[in-house]
């Protein structure tokens, strides 16, 4: 383990090295203007879980590692060093050592040192004496004892059992490093980071600002003088103004294909492609509010769900069905479809599974003279009010009729996070394609973001095993058992798995959209305006 992690810090240090080489005829300067889809509660990407926050805020931080930014397919083997010049493991597995880049300064002219990282993380655990307003991914570091500090350039993580992927949690665009002389709570209207960009200015429903870091610690980077995100909720807006020529590339990736479509025959100059994105739309049911306590209740709802008609209807026939790990190829842990079919609720065949759902539901008394009424509760941003309407519209299937309660960014995460709801529709906001994350974060007993109040101890059991185990064959067995057991609970129904089209005019250079990892690759020093 601690020579294979040498060697990785090795060979990404090279890499790392040859790109900062090769960039030297990119176009300094410029400002590049982007539309952003919503305006989010803070500028605290640690208490924070959209990409409103993080996509504008990862350029003004940096990690210990990262996933290198121009490697579609997030993996152990494409994380780079960032702040952490090399990393070390013991022979156990139970202890990173980390090795700092010396000379690295706060934008505020401080020294960056270990003891921000042990502050940092001491925050995220809970140990430090101010404490974040909400902790999303304290799940994530549940085997994490304690960081202790060497020397100001050195800092160990201990766990308190081995866990090979721990460091692909480290390299998330979720897990900058925060200064230890600045409070979380300034943190959300000024942040203070290390980074390519430097914070400026953050005004609600209107937009946010960022520019170069004329001190950034990376030779020649970053070669944009600034970027301005513009927050224009209404997608037909956005896509006129793109069209115009007002912004440089469309949004942050989030973008239906009916809607890139839009663009491309407005703005026919622009450049697209199509994304599969690591955000699967998922089903939430309160099984702690009566009647959804009932788990045939439950079990009838998530056999109503047609996925393909989600796909064919919301992404134009492009997306995938999968599991709570992404499906291949671009998911490296999910089940493949004939598998996947075989899960309870999972088959195909749509008419069938409605017509089982609705003998359930005749069974606990429902039918068409006597039906459910239900508020489905869900995000106000596209990317969950479509799929809302749509899960409204199947739910009439099994005799339940649902009322739509669109919540604005600021209150949806505290109303899901207190399971204030009956019904709803989430998007999975991790990107991060380790089933560390994926199952830590969302059906761990007791996890801040596991909105169902799902509990078993057999699958902690089981999400503790796969932690642990160290060759890839064995671990994704176990993955899949903890698949099925998820579905047979019904613990949070997965609808499916969206693509997404990305659009930029032809001047805009320089950004690689991961197909796995949609989170972490919005650092964005490495983009440049040809213009």
């Amino acid at each position: 383990m601690r020579r294979f992690l040498r060697s990785l810090a090795a060979i990404a240090l090279l890499a790392a090295t040859a790109g900062l080489q090769g960039a030297q005829a990119q176009n300094f300067g410029g400002i590049l203007r982007i539309p952003h889809l919503d305006s989010p509660a803070s500028m605290s990407i640690h208490e924070e879980s959209t990409i409103a926050t993080l996509a504008p805020m990862m350029g003004v931080f940096n990690n210990l590692v990262m996933f290198d930014q121009h490697v579609k397919q997030n993996s152990l083997s494409s994380i780079v060093p960032d702040l952490a010049s090399a990393w070390s493991s013991n022979e156990e597995g139970t202890k990173l050592t980390f090795t700092l880049r010396q000379g690295v300064k706060w934008h505020d002219g401080k020294p960056f040192t270990a003891r921000d990282v042990q502050c940092t993380w001491d925050l995220l655990t809970g140990k430090a004496n101010e404490k974040l307003r909400v902790n999303p991914r304290r799940s994530w570091y549940r085997n994490l004892d304690e960081v202790t500090v060497d020397s100001d350039y050195q800092v160990n993580f201990h766990l308190k059992r081995p866990q090979p992927a721990f460091i692909a949690l480290l390299a998330s665009g979720w897990s900058p490093v925060y200064p230890c002389h600045v409070s979380p709570r300034d943190m959300r209207t000024h942040p203070i980071g290390t980074g390519p960009f430097k914070f400026v200015e953050f005004k609600p429903n209107e937009m946010i600002r960022v520019a170069k870091n004329s001190d950034y610690w990376k030779p020649e980077r970053p070669f944009l003088g600034g970027i301005e995100y513009t927050i224009i909720k209404n997608p037909s807006t956005a896509i006129m103004a793109f069209a115009a020529g007002n912004f440089d590339r469309y949004a942050v990736g989030i973008l239906s294909i009916p809607l890139m479509k839009q663009i491309q025959n407005q703005a026919p100059q622009a450049i697209c492609e199509v994304v599969p994105w690591n955000i699967p739309r998922m089903l939430l049911i309160n099984r702690a509010a009566p009647p959804f306590d009932n788990p045939d209740l439950r079990r009838a709802i998530a056999l109503t769900l047609d996925r393909q008609a989600f796909i064919d209807i919301l992404s134009d026939g492009q997306g995938s069905i999968g599991g709570a790990m992404m499906p291949p190829p671009a998911g490296a842990w999910g089940m493949p479809p004939e598998v996947l079919a075989t899960l309870p609720t999972y088959g195909p065949d749509a008419p069938k599974n409605r017509a089982e759902a609705r003998a359930i539901m005749q069974k606990l008394g429902y039918g068409p003279d006597k039906r459910l009424s239900v508020t489905v509760t869900t995000r106000n941003v596209q990317a969950y009010r479509d799929p809302s309407v749509l899960l409204i519209d199947q739910l009439k299937e099994i005799y339940i009729d649902g009322i739509l309660d669109a919540i604005d960014t600021p209150q949806w995460y505290p109303k899901v996070m207190r399971k204030d709801y009956m019904i709803g529709v989430t998007v999975g906001e991790n990107g991060l394609d380790d089933p560390d994350q994926q199952f830590y974060e969302n059906y761990a007993c007791g996890s801040e973001r596991n909105y169902t109040g799902y509990c078993s101890p057999e699958t902690d059991q089981l999400i503790d095993r796969q932690s642990m185990e160290t060759d890839p064959a064995e671990r994704k067995q176990i993955v899949w058992e903890i698949e099925r057991k998820l579905a047979e609970d019904g613990a949070r129904p997965i609808i499916f798995y969206p693509v997404s089209g990305a659009c930029w005019q032809p001047q805009f250079h320089g950004h690689t959209m991961m197909v796995n990892g949609n989170y972490n690759g919005w650092r964005l020093e490495d983009a440049w305006l040809d213009k």
